[in-house]
């Protein structure tokens, strides 16, 4: 449609003539908009970060992205800033400021990333001041968490830690702290296109569904985050994208009688729509990539691109999870651990989406997820293990465990929950189990871990859970 444009720092900018796969960065680059960089081009680094306004209850929020990874497209009739629409070199932004005084920049190649990680925060509608600091929280309540997705070489991270921790609160004629007492601009509907090929942003799931029929080859994308690697580092175009992100019916949540999440909710939205009601998932939302990626990736992403080493399917597996899949033939619920069929391959049939991925209740009594990789947070997993165990009376009734990054697509470990059910939770009982798990899937040698790593990793998950249990 020749009106599509996003709000850039409060200008409009149209998207005719962009081609379909120019990604957010490249597309404010060109509009003379070069504080965000590109640095790594897979969503690693945050030099390219900016802030998009999000629906936040009835107000709305600004959320901090990678730019490198999200269609320009995508943001049709969103409200876009960058680190110039914060403040000018005569009237820097309090997070600029504080940056400034304390020394947060030097070779300022990622300053641009971090401050606008760091202002989405600063606006963050509950961040209050506290009488005391932690290892992860300033005085002025300021997550030190939020930057998590910001790199620097050369800077150290003390002074920019030291300028998060000095922020204050918004001023209330602050225009974006207003501008987040008004709703968020709704999905536009959107159809581009040209001769790299075309954009669709349908207005409900049954549109969604029409255009995939049409378009048999189109690429299905929410957040990008996997897709947008791909597209920047292996120049994997597609014909025809379709972006379901804002349908509707993808986007519900739902915690009666069954947790149900809807396939379009990114990590971060399913994280506070939850509100802890999966305790499992409160483990491992931390250790899921930065809060960058987390604000774009969605559930149903995270399972449709079925790789054997990502952190969802572990966890969702131990909870004995599905997945609702809908088509224009109506839908089908397949149980996760049928859901995979090979190396990323699946049971989707050409023309089917995820809708939502459901969890039983009630929920196991104990439960963990444990990620081995060569960095606490932000990493690529080398081995994940999910577990959801029932107690009672010092016996296992019953045992669930999801394994990631031991086999072709992540799996269930039927042996380990055998050797642990109807028998009593001991340590030898866990030790037996343990030597189980040990033997579990086909791990192999790759550049993050050797197969016997991966094997030992396992045996050592079972018995870290049961000392956490028992401490």
């Amino acid at each position: 449609m020749s009106d599509s444009q996003v709000f850039v720092n409060g200008t409009p900018r149209p998207l005719a003539g962009v081609p379909t796969h120019t990604n957010a960065l490249d597309f404010v680059r060109g509009l003379g908009l070069t504080g965000a960089k590109e640095g790594c081009a897979e969503g690693e680094c945050g030099a390219c970060a900016l802030m998009v306004l999000r629906p936040d209850g009835a107000g709305s929020r600004w959320t901090p992205i990678n730019a490198c990874l999200v269609p320009a497209a995508a943001l049709d009739g969103q409200e876009v800033v960058t680190a110039e629409g914060l403040g000018r070199p005569d009237d820097l932004h309090p997070v600029q400021s504080e940056m400034a005084l304390r020394g947060g920049s030097q070779c300022g190649y990622c300053t641009p990333g971090f401050v606008c990680s760091m202002a989405a925060e600063y606006y963050r509608p509950d961040r209050v001041d506290t009488d005391h600091a932690d290892p992860e929280h300033g005085p002025n309540g300021f997550d030190l968490h939020a930057m998590g997705g910001n790199l620097c070489r050369c800077t150290v991270y003390r002074p920019i830690r030291d300028s998060a921790r000095a922020i204050g609160t918004p001023h209330e004629d602050d225009a974006l702290a207003e501008r987040q007492r008004q709703p968020a601009p709704g999905p536009a509907a959107t159809r581009l296109d040209g001769s790299a090929g075309g954009f669709a942003r349908p207005s409900d799931l049954a549109e969604a569904l029409d255009l995939l029929l049409e378009h048999p080859d189109a690429m299905v994308v929410a957040g990008a985050t996997d897709w947008g690697v791909e597209a920047n580092l292996r120049g994997r175009r597609a014909p025809y994208v379709v972006a379901i992100d804002r349908l509707p019916e993808l986007r519900q949540v739902s915690t009666d009688g069954v947790v149900e999440i809807g396939a379009a909710l990114t990590l971060s939205e399913a994280e506070t729509a939850l509100g802890g009601a999966v305790p499992l998932l409160d483990t491992l939302w931390p250790l899921f990539a930065s809060r960058l990626i987390r604000n774009g990736a969605t559930i149903g992403g995270n399972l449709g691109t079925a790789s054997p080493i990502g952190d969802l399917p572990p966890a969702l597996l131990a909870l004995d999870a599905s997945v609702v899949l809908s088509s224009l033939e109506g839908e089908r619920e397949v149980a996760l651990a049928d859901y995979f069929t090979g190396y990323r391959e699946t049971v989707l049939r050409p023309g089917e989406l995820i809708r939502s991925v459901r969890i039983p209740l009630p929920l196991a009594g104990l439960t963990g997820f444990h990620k081995i990789s060569k960095r606490r947070y932000d990493d690529i997993s080398s081995v994940a293990v999910g577990f959801a165990l029932d107690v009672v009376d010092e016996t296992v009734v019953r045992a669930r465990i999801g394994l990631g990054g031991v086999a072709a697509t992540p799996i269930r470990a039927l042996a380990t929950e055998a050797a642990l059910e109807g028998r009593p939770w001991t340590a030898e009982t866990v030790e037996v189990a343990a030597q189980v798990l040990y033997g579990e899937g086909t791990p192999i040698d790759d550049q993050r871990a050797s197969a016997d790593y991966r094997s030992a990793m396992l045996g050592n998950s079972l018995r870290k859970l049961w000392t956490e249990a028992v401490r």
